[in-house]
């Protein structure tokens, strides 16, 4: 699946129109400085210079539509190993690191395998499968066949170094609120403990 996986992501990479997030048919907007862009663009060095091959992307594009904004190409780099930077740190930027593995239990251990736990998918057609892998794996927002789409309604946060407390619906909330215990006698009569 690999081989298959990473050609079938390189012919997509073309159709992810970069621009400005309220034009029709744009994918991916800037990222949101230039202090980020400059973050992101070190990881894609540290990913070379560790080793990792760089299949596309990587860039600044070129043109006057991406002279305003903080535009990154999108990335993919094969040949990762786990114990590179670019797999075990969160970048938060367009760079996909592909990890090939052979079982279940290595992708479980790999994925797991961070101090950090925001988010993480499962692609599969075998249902329990999905289920069997999510309920392993150490992140606090999950998927099954998609990734990202979120709603309002439900948590958002992640396990370990991803964040403390959740965001959005009844979760986000509670991160308001000071609960307090109220304990009530409503006997008149002392209740006797001295």
């Amino acid at each position: 699946m690999h081989k298959r996986l990473v050609e079938g992501m390189l012919k997509k990479i073309p159709r992810i129109k970069l621009g400005h997030g309220l034009e029709p048919g744009v994918k991916m907007g800037p990222l949101v400085s230039a202090a980020h862009r400059d973050k992101v663009e070190a990881y894609i060095k540290i990913g070379v210079k560790e080793g990792a091959k760089l299949l596309c992307g990587g860039k600044r594009p070129a043109g006057r539509a991406f002279a305003k904004g903080f535009f990154l190409e999108p990335t993919i780099f094969d040949g990762v190993k786990p114990s590179m930077r670019i797999a075990r740190e969160e970048i938060f930027g367009p760079v996909l690191a592909v990890i090939p593995f052979d079982t279940e239990d290595e992708a479980v251990a790999m994925a797991n395998d961070t101090e950090y736990g925001l988010a993480a998918a499962v692609w599969t057609k075998d249902v329990t499968r999905s289920l069997r892998v999510i309920s392993r794996l150490r992140a606090g927002i999950t998927w099954v066949n998609i990734y990202h789409p979120t709603f309002n309604e439900l948590p958002w946060g992640g396990y370990k170094a991803s964040g403390m407390g959740r965001e959005l619906g009844l979760y986000g909330i509670e991160a308001y609120l000071e609960t307090k215990q109220v304990n009530i006698n409503l006997d008149e009569n002392p209740i006797g403990w001295y």
